[in-house]
């Protein structure tokens, strides 16, 4: 006699237990979190449920009556985050705000919540790393005293809502999103379950109320945002906080943005008094010589759509030792190897494969677009031949294995910024476009019409 099948509800279920996400059949890998070996049983399989039409909250308008005012961004009081979230912030929208630790998350954070805070917009500040004071201490070092910011810490997610009913902000900051968690749900905070059930409540509190939230995220080891991909989806605007601890340069980069463009940076520089919007951080990447100095060359990069000045420097250096050192900083190996084979095969600089090579931008900045190619190339070069590239010049370009120089985007919008901080000349790929005025463009086919820029091309030594 035939044995009797399971019924659908008799079935075991398996979960995980990093990040709860259930199946009906045991794997080896969670399909969500991609955890190895997590997935357990735990129970019979949820009977399969349909779901009846119920009461609408709001009738269906067309959408030309919807009242878009409601949704009118008012500034957070940095020009410099306003120009990265479209205008500033949206009643009711909520922005994610991730990076490494120490690069400055909290500092603008507080001086936002100062700025943003008053009579008709309260803001209430949630701190789950540190305790009210420490906050206290920073407040007062970068001037963040305001008379309508609120200070809680607190590291429960009710009391966090308790704190919303009491004080009703316009505006809620927590710092950060993985150190509060529910105590209805499994697991540590932090992991993958508590974070979406923290997120997804203070998501629903600010589409209710109105109240714009920004929440701080952590960074795992590899730059990605820590916790379930669905945070990034469920947000209505996802912020990169970049730069180096050692520098004094911070950017911030627009990754997902529901209510402007994604190509949007806002620049700062972090102090001992706090952090600072930079409108114009051309001056951090420069260095500014009364006469030019081999090994130098500048280049506009753009950061999104926002054009800089940056300058490369480039050190070549007499070795005995049958490897040369090829070191760089601020700018990729990869693309600094390219342009020394480049200049000993189509510039016919025969000795700089022989020599020390040390490449780096100024102020911190990172450029890793093709576009600086011919600035790397002229650096390299001016430092083989210990001559320096004409004064108030500026190069842009990429440059091919075969040594000619191709177009890139762009290359009006870097010109006019270059213009704007008194450059006269250029060196660019043919056909430029519309010129600035006061500007000289001189048109480079291929790496060889770049180095007879050089007054000479003899190689020293």
């Amino acid at each position: 006699m035939a044995t009797r099948k399971p019924a659908a509800k008799d079935r075991p279920s398996y979960r995980c237990t990093e990040c709860g996400w259930t199946t009906v059949k045991w794997l080896g890998r969670c399909g969500e979190c991609q955890a190895w070996g997590s997935v357990e049983e735990y129970g019979a399989a949820p009977a399969v449920r349909t779901t009846a039409p119920g009461r609408v909250t709001s009738a269906a308008r067309p959408i030309g009556q919807v009242d878009g005012r409601q949704a009118t961004a008012r500034s957070s009081g940095v020009p410099e985050l306003d120009r990265v979230l479209g205008g500033g912030l949206i009643p009711g929208a909520v922005v994610l705000l991730a990076g490494e630790p120490g690069v400055g998350k909290s500092t603008l954070l507080l001086d936002v919540a100062a700025k943003a805070s008053g009579r008709e917009h309260p803001t209430l500040y949630v701190t789950g790393e540190e305790s009210a004071s420490q906050v206290r201490l920073r407040a007062d070092r970068i001037g963040a005293i305001a008379d309508h910011l609120y200070l809680a810490a607190e590291t429960d997610l009710s009391a966090v809502l308790g704190h919303l009913d009491d004080v009703k902000p316009a505006l809620l900051i927590l710092d950060s999103v993985q150190t509060v968690a529910s105590p209805e749900i499994d697991g540590a905070p932090g992991g993958m379950a508590q974070v979406r059930e923290v997120a997804g409540a203070l998501i629903r509190a600010s589409k209710e109320r109105g109240m714009s939230t920004l929440l701080v995220g952590h960074v795992t080891k590899d730059g990605a945002i820590a916790g379930p991909r669905l945070l990034e989806h469920l947000v209505d605007v996802v912020l990169s906080f970049e730069g180096d601890r050692h520098a004094r340069l911070r950017l911030i980069r627009g990754v997902k943005n529901r209510y402007g463009a994604t190509d949007e940076v806002g620049c700062f520089e972090l102090h001992d008094e706090g952090i600072i919007g930079l409108a114009d951080p051309s001056g951090l990447f420069l260095t500014r010589r009364d006469e030019p100095v081999p090994g130098t060359c500048l280049t506009v990069t753009l950061e999104g759509r926002r054009p800089l000045v940056a300058e490369v420097q480039a050190l070549t250096v007499d070795t005995q030792i049958p490897s040369p050192r090829r070191t760089t900083s601020g700018l990729e190996n990869s693309r600094v190897s390219m342009m020394l084979a480049v200049l000993e095969q189509r510039g016919r600089i025969r000795s700089i494969g022989k020599q020390d090579i040390y490449t780096a931008t100024v102020g911190g900045v990172r450029l890793t677009e093709p576009a600086a190619d011919l600035a790397v190339a002229l650096a390299l070069a001016s430092a083989a031949i210990d001559t320096p590239l004409p004064k108030n010049l500026v190069a842009v370009g990429e440059v091919g294995l075969a040594g000619e120089v191709r177009r890139v985007t762009g290359v009006q919008r870097r010109l006019s910024e270059a213009a704007r901080l008194g450059f006269t000349h250029a060196l660019v790929p043919p056909d430029p476009g519309k010129v600035p005025p006061g500007m000289k463009v001189i048109e480079v086919s291929d790496i060889g019409d770049a180095l007879r820029t050089l007054p000479s091309r003899t190689p020293r030594g």
